[in-house]
């Protein structure tokens, strides 16, 4: 049977893509600049827990994580 455990370099590159994503859509739907969505994205409760690996929220689409993010920046966490 293969192994379908991902490596450190792989999760760390779902992360980056999330975030990459997360941050152009910040930039289009609120008008933010880039320093200024980069600083939502890397202060939220959010990437918080897309670090931690027993969440699972690097494996999950960027349009759940935004939604995520977004609702955390709205009413200041996310559960």
């Amino acid at each position: 049977m293969a192994n379908t455990q991902l490596a450190q370099g792989q999760i760390q590159f779902m992360i980056n893509c999330r975030i990459k994503d997360i941050v152009v859509w910040l930039m289009a739907d609120y008008g933010l600049t880039l320093t200024a969505a980069l600083d939502d994205v890397y202060n939220s409760d959010w990437y918080s827990k897309l670090l931690d690996m027993d969440t699972g929220l690097y494996y999950q689409s960027a349009a759940y994580n935004d939604e995520l993010l977004k609702a955390g920046l709205k009413y200041g966490q996310i559960s």
